[in-house]
This record gives C-alpha cells, structure tokens and sequence, in this order.
C-alpha cells in the first residue's frame, strides 16, 4: 500500500485536484534533555591554552619587549591579552611542548641583557635569546587571569632542576630559591596550579619506553614538592593518541592494583596527546584549500578523539574506579601544511571556520567525558597551529576558533546535562567512519542552562529539537551564531570579521520543547533562563 503521506489524494470520482504536502523533512537531532538530573562538572580547566617557544607564539605573539612600538604592558602585548581576557582562559601551558625539555629555567631569570642564549633545536633550529622566561610568564598570567601551567623538563634536566624551579615558584622565606627570586625582583611566591612532568616522552621527550618514563615520572614527581599553601596538580606525560598501554602502566605506579579505591597521591593526572588533520603526517593538508572528502576525513577525526578520551577514561577505571586521578588532553587542534612562505619549523597557519568546527566537535566529548577529563590545552594561542589570535604587526586578527572558544564560556564550571537521543541522528560515513552530521551539548550553571549546538554539513542546513524536562519556563535571553557560506572562510588583517559571531533568529519554541534551525557549517550558541 501507498504511503498516504507521499501519494495523491484521492475522491471516490478519482484523484483530487490538489496534491498532499511535502512531508516536512525529520530533525536531524530531537533529544531529550533533563535539567533537572544534573551530571558531572565540565571543568573550565578543558578550556585551557598552550604557549610554546614555536615560531611566533612568544616572541612577535605576547612578547614584543618594553622597548617595541605596538602597546605592551612591561612588553607583553596589550591587544593579545585584552583579546584573551575577555574569553576567559582557564589556564596556560608553557613553556612547551618539546622545547621544554631542553629548556633549562635558570637561563631565563636575572637581567635579560645577561641571560644565556640557546639554540631552539625542535622549532627551526632558531636561537633563542630567553628575554621571556619565568617572571615574564607569571606577569602574564597575571595580566591574563589564568593560571599557570608549567611543564617540567625531564627529557634532559634533572630531578634538581625540578625541585628548585618549583621552589623558586611557590616558596615564601628565605630558602635558597626564594632568596634567588627576591634577587630578581619578586620578594612573594606565586600560585602555581598545574606542574607537567616531561613532554611527550615517547619522542620528542627523550624517546623513552613507557617503563623507563614511568621510573622518571615517580622521582620527579615526588621532588615537584608543595611549598605553604600552594597545592601542585601534577600532570605525568601520557602517551600519544591510542597509546593505552603508557596509561596503564602510569596508572600502575599510583594503584595498588585494579580496583583500587584510593590510589596513589603522587600525581594527580595523565595526559595524552591528539591533533586533527585531513591527510597524512608528511602531508596533513591545506589550511585554507581543501576539497570535500578532506573537509568531512577532518570531521571524522576529529569526532575520534571522543573514542580516545573514552578509551584512557576505560584504562584508569579498571585502576581507579572513584575517578581519584584526571586524564589531561593537554595538546589537541588542528595541524595543517604551514602557510606558503613561512618558515616550516614555525607551524604558522591560518584558521577557518572549519576549524572551529572541529574545536565544537572537541567541546562536546569534553562535556560528554566530564568525570575523567580534567584538562584540555588547544595548541596554540598565538600564531601557531589552531590558534586564536594571529598577529600582523600593529594589527591584530582574532580567528573562528577564538569565537567559538567565547560562545562556550557559559559551560566554564557548568554542571553537564546529557543530551539523549531519540530516534536517528543524521550522519554519513567519511574516512571510514560513521560521522554525525550534527552535535549538540547543554549544562547548567547558576540557574541558567547554556546550550551549544553544530551543523557540519556545508550543504544543507539542519534542524535540532531538544525536548527540554525537569524545569520551568525558560526564556532565551542570549543566541549567536558563527556561520559562513564556505567551511574555507577565513579572517584576515583586511577582512577581520569576516567569521564571526552574529544574532541567531532561528531558535523557537514549541510547549517545553527547543527548535533550532541551524544555518549549513554553523556553530550555535544560546543562553536559557527560568
């Protein structure tokens, strides 16, 4: 039989002159949302940055010198930090990456004019003066209102050097490191919250095994001390991308064996490493020129990092079952081919709204995985990789990642609400995988209720209905939207708002339930209030 949906109406005397509807076409996402079954925290800390000695994050992105033309603060650049303060960074890792493990922190105290040079071996074989080191860092971050994430050197220091640095930082009194940093102008231990111990230790780091780092990781971690009040988070280097097994045998050293209750207090997290890219790591793509198939083979790797995430999460449970210790994706983003002309070892590249789409694609595992996910660092902030501002001398560009990183600032500290499912969720197979076209995610916070929503697909808008339960009458009071007619577009010193956030008009209701009418390759932001 027919459909009467889809067939002619008919009369006794034959078919009607006028013709059925079309059938209004099914949401590409209805869900069920419970505000008043609240999951766990997303923590703000999944929001956090990285700068690293690359290219022109540090010098040329924060730091253009008391001296320089451009508006600094002590020569940290004034228009850098006003652009970051206002999406609220969490935190910033510094000083790497690879280069902190061959960074040596006492070449970057004292006078500046007297401080050592050193040859940045990892990023373009450049010298590197270390006229930005730790009280330069530590005025940023007090410029910023971030906290600080210091990675430790274990690839070539030492357990001293360790012990001593974290000293410097966080000792009051007149033990030697303090002393040593009244010398250099700042009589007050700072607040260090996050301590990394090595980087990548699987390459870069010192292309060590797993057993032979986790031997490392104990000593330094247990000379990284707590000085007066100051509470260190101590982060072991993880393995990289599926690499399960580090894990595990990190896990190991902190738990009596599976199942245990209370492991170990003597770090307090494990990180992993993972970047999206379209190609291969010889050829990883075009940040600006890229067909189809590599704008969905993007989508689908980047939706892998919620499979990571859930695997590390499934290795620690078997070890850790209270969810004591945090998992760190304390390096993620895209990496593309660097932009033609820049030197290679720079990683400059530009940023298109297909970035930011990837960065929403991330934002939703990390609520997703709340529980275990403690900590996230997009790489990097300034003018490298997936960053959020570029810089052009006196100018300054802020990217769609930076804008879909400010759409999310209501889910800082929010509780996670569940967004499940009913019925199908549109999707479509792209490098192998099976890729959901649309993603959705909500929290709540101080009685409001943000929600996020994506449409990846660039050639078809798409329609989210969330089923809103447990709570009163809700009233938008805030929505945007960051769309573009072209996954490929781009800001630029001349074009700069080119891609970014605008009133989204596409959000009604029905009774308790949420429509929103998503623009092609558009991220959607909305504030609920009761």
């Amino acid at each position: 039989m027919t459909s009467p949906v889809t067939s002619p109406a008919t009369t006794a005397a034959g078919p009607a002159d006028v013709s059925a509807p079309d059938p209004v076409p099914a949401p590409a996402l209805t869900a069920v949302v419970d505000v008043d079954v609240p999951g766990p925290t997303i923590s703000r800390h999944v929001y956090g940055h990285f700068a690293e000695h690359l290219g022109r994050c540090i010098y040329d992105g924060f730091w253009v010198g008391e001296d320089s033309e451009i508006e600094n603060i002590g020569g940290i650049r004034a228009d850098v930090v006003e652009a970051l303060r206002a999406i609220a960074i969490p935190n910033l890792r510094w000083p790497g990456g690879c280069f902190a493990d061959e960074y040596h922190w006492t070449d970057g105290i004292g006078p500046r004019r007297e401080r050592p040079r050193m040859v940045n071996t990892h990023w373009g074989d450049v010298e590197e003066n270390n006229h930005f080191g730790t009280h330069e860092f530590m005025a940023l971050c007090e410029l910023l209102g971030t906290e600080p994430y210091i990675s430790g050197n274990v690839g070539s220091g030492t357990v001293k050097e360790t012990s001593d640095w974290v000293e410097y930082l966080t000792r009051a009194g007149d033990s030697p490191m303090a002393r040593l940093r009244g010398e250099n102008g700042r009589q007050e231990p700072w607040n260090v919250t996050f301590f990394g111990i090595g980087n990548e230790p699987w390459g870069c780091g010192g292309n060590l095994t797993a057993d032979q780092f986790s031997t490392l990781a104990r000593q330094h971690a247990t000379y990284a001390r707590d000085h007066g009040k100051d509470r260190l988070y101590r982060v072991a280097a993880g393995g990289n991308e599926a690499d399960y097994a580090w894990t595990e045998v990190l896990m190991k050293q902190l738990a009596s064996g599976l199942g245990d209750p209370a492991p170990r207090d003597l770090y307090q997290a494990i990180s992993f490493h993972y970047y999206t890219m379209s190609g291969s790591w010889m050829d990883k793509g075009s940040a600006t020129e890229f067909t189809d198939r590599e704008y969905w083979a993007t989508m689908a790797r980047a939706h892998r990092v919620g499979e990571l995430i859930a695997g590390h999460a499934a290795v620690m449970d078997a070890y850790d079952p209270t969810k004591k210790v945090g998992l760190a994706l304390d390096e993620w983003g895209t990496w593309w081919n660097v932009e033609p002309g820049t030197n290679p070892g720079f990683l400059h590249q530009q940023n298109t709204l297909r970035d930011a789409l990837v960065a929403a694609v991330h934002f939703e595992a990390f609520h997703s995985h709340a529980d275990r996910l403690r900590l996230a660092n997009i790489a990097q902030t300034v003018n490298v990789l997936q960053s959020m501002v570029l810089t052009d001398g006196h100018r300054l560009v802020l990217t769609p990642t930076y804008h879909a990183f400010a759409m999310d600032v209501g889910h800082h500290d929010a509780a996670h609400l569940p967004v499940r499912p009913v019925g199908d969720v549109a999707q479509r197979e792209a490098d192998g995988r099976v890729v959901p076209t649309v993603t959705a995610t909500a929290s709540t916070k101080a009685g409001a209720v943000t929600v996020t929503a994506a449409n990846l697909d660039p050639d078809a808008g798409a329609t989210v209905e969330l089923r809103l339960r447990g709570h009163g009458p809700l009233e938008l009071s805030q929505a945007s939207v960051l769309t573009a007619g072209d996954p490929r577009e781009h800001n630029t010193a001349e074009e700069p708002e080119r891609v970014a956030p605008v009133p989204f008009e596409g959000a009604t209701w029905s009774g308790s339930t949420l429509r929103l009418e998503l623009p092609p390759t558009s991220y959607v932001s909305l504030r609920l209030v009761g």
